[in-house]
């Protein structure tokens, strides 16, 4: 189970999908590429100031002020796990 918090200053995700098809953690995988896409865009597309720490089964991702556009970034990421989860039920929202 992925565990996922997010806060008014940031996000917190912990945890494995533990779906593996033909021994690829496809949940995994899509959760990452998309946090992954959520941080080089709030870096590179933003100004936001952002510190990041991603690691095995754990990421971390701290602001203290988003932009209107960054906000719209971490929307855009939440919808997307939200769509992994609906078909994977593999999240917990905390």
């Amino acid at each position: 189970m992925i565990k996922v918090k997010v806060r008014p200053d940031g996000i917190r995700m912990d945890g494995h999908a533990n779906r593996h098809i033909n021994g690829q953690g496809i949940v995994c995988a899509g959760v990452s590429a998309l946090t992954c896409g959520l941080i080089n865009a709030l870096q590179d597309l933003t100004g936001d100031c952002i510190c990041a720490d991603a690691g095995s089964g754990m990421t971390v991702i701290k602001w203290q002020k988003l932009s209107d556009k960054g906000r719209t970034l971490v929307d855009a990421w939440f919808l997307g796990i939200a769509a992994i989860n609906q078909e994977y039920n593999c999240i917990e929202y905390l």
